[in-house]
């Protein structure tokens, strides 16, 4: 029995210990977020990518935009050298973490020039830092509105 109670103390602990340290590790995500944002809105290219993993993907509001690391550096290296990358406002941000602790998943909406986005992403723990490893941007369009957009897309440019 006294092995029982034992176990039980040490899972308590355990879980008491994972749902305290969850909001420090919110906390740290957010700010690094933030900051790669603002890296972006301060053409900040080192510290922009500085915040992504070895093998961080980006997808884009494009079709054709799916870039590993090193194809995004270099798209978007033009826009950093100009001194105006882009400048995405964050609000609503959500996460979620898988039950090892090393991978976080969110999503969060987007003031940007295009107007409502939202962001979805993974997050790992790189080298014990967490980095992103994945970013979705996709253009938010209300449902009343999808038909119009379906045929401006369809219009032949």
């Amino acid at each position: 029995m006294k092995n029982y109670s034992f176990g039980f103390v040490l899972i308590c602990i355990s879980f008491f210990g994972i749902a305290q340290s969850a909001p420090k590790d919110v906390q740290s995500l957010d700010q690094m977020l933030d900051n790669w944002h603002a890296a972006a809105a301060q053409a900040n290219f080192e510290t922009y990518f500085s915040y992504t993993s070895t093998q961080f993907i980006f997808l884009g509001t494009a079709p054709g935009e799916r870039w590993t690391k090193s194809e995004f550096m270099a798209f978007s290296k033009p826009y950093f050298d100009k001194g105006n990358a882009w400048d995405f406002k964050p609000s609503n941000r959500h996460w979620n973490f898988a039950a090892d602790g090393q991978v976080a998943y969110f999503d969060e909406d987007l003031q940007t020039w295009m107007e409502g986005c939202r962001g979805s992403g993974i997050c790992i723990l790189e080298n014990g830092q967490w980095k992103i490893a994945y970013y979705n941007l996709t253009v938010l369009i209300e449902n009343e509105k999808i038909k119009p957009f379906i045929k401006l897309r369809q219009k032949k440019s």
